[in-house]
């Protein structure tokens, strides 16, 4: 019988139930007494693991889902390791989710997601690997939060900015204090300063300067009127 092998395929040839050879792509001619032939794919496919509800080490419950492509490597292995090499592929990507899920709270989870499909894809490596194949990339797809859960989360960041600005706003004030205090030490220390405010005032052109016996000269804006 002639056997032709596609690019993306190899096929296994069986004889009395033995292996006895795989075929790669191209023409082959074979006997077809006693033989049986099974074909298998090596090109990429994609598995998606569809959300699923996982609780975080803290407790809260969250659904999360992934994709992976993968490609069997071993067309021996995934045809003969376990029954269906797919389906335990499959399980193995939601066990290692599941398990990777666990073992981070929410904050951790939600701030480092690229790690997360690192860490699933090396506890499913070992899996793969037993039934011949080979994951080429893993990816976190999507980490849905309850929206209570949301909700609090738009507070907790909406407190830590508003508290935020009371504290930027508090040390403005207390910059603002030292400085006048600066100033009115300099002042005592050397009241000549005061003077000479007051003359670069009068040559800036924008107050106006009111001089009072016994007292020493204040600057008043131009714009305020003259009693």
């Amino acid at each position: 019988m002639k056997v032709v092998v596609q690019e993306w395929e190899r096929v296994l040839a069986y004889r009395d139930g033995r292996f006895e050879e795989l075929l790669g792509p191209g023409r082959h001619r074979r006997r077809r007494i006693r033989r049986r032939l099974v074909r298998v794919q090596v090109r990429p496919r994609l598995l998606v693991v569809p959300a699923q509800e996982v609780l975080t080490s803290d407790g809260l419950s969250v659904k999360v889902s992934l994709s992976a492509v993968v490609r069997t490597a071993d067309p021996r292995r995934w045809h003969e390791a376990v029954e269906d090499a797919g389906g335990f592929v499959y399980a193995a990507l939601q066990i290692g989710l599941r398990e990777a899920v666990s073992g981070r709270t929410l904050d951790e989870l939600l701030g480092a997601r690229d790690s997360l499909g690192d860490d699933v894809r090396t506890r499913v490596e070992d899996a793969a690997e037993a039934v011949g194949v080979v994951i080429d990339s893993l990816a976190l797809r999507d980490v849905m939060v309850p929206a209570e859960l949301r909700r609090a989360a738009a507070e907790v960041a909406t407190a830590r900015a508003q508290g935020q600005a009371v504290l930027e706003r508090a040390r403005s004030e207390v910059a603002a204090t030292r400085a006048l205090a600066n100033a009115a030490r300099m002042i005592a220390e050397q009241p000549a300063l005061l003077q000479l405010r007051t003359l670069q005032a009068v040559e800036a052109g924008g107050a106006t300067v009111v001089l009072t016996q016994g007292t020493a000269a204040a600057a008043v804006p131009a714009a305020s009127p003259q009693a």
